[in-house]
């Protein structure tokens, strides 16, 4: 799926469901990236940022087997680490947050949790 809409509020009982983790070079370098994080921590009490793909695989990989994850990547990054996590059992989906919706569909066809 691609993040690009607006965040709805989820209920009570999902917000401690998921873990979030948000993969981005810029993560914490747009104000726009910012007041999404905002309203993610509004909805969810565990988002994580990452600006180092190396650091959130770890982070992933040493996740267990019953945790849930949420991930929202960006289309540069993704192309990257999606290949290297997709079949972990705990990556639940994965959101690709980009701006070039048409160029990042194509790697993201070949995988399910994308």
């Amino acid at each position: 799926m691609f993040a690009n809409a607006k965040i709805h509020p989820v209920t009570e009982e999902n917000l401690e469901t998921f873990l979030l983790y948000w993969l981005d070079a810029d993560v914490n370098k747009s104000d726009h990236n910012k007041t999404v994080q905002h309203e993610l921590r509004s909805i969810i009490n565990h988002l994580k940022l990452f600006d180092d793909q190396s650091q959130c695989q770890q982070a992933i990989q040493s996740l267990s087997a019953q945790d849930r994850l949420i991930l929202i990547v960006s289309g540069r990054l993704g192309r990257q680490i999606v290949p290297q996590i997709h079949q972990l059992r705990q990556l639940s989906s994965i959101y690709v947050y980009c701006s070039d919706k048409t160029l990042n569909e194509e790697w993201a066809r070949q995988f399910t949790k994308v």
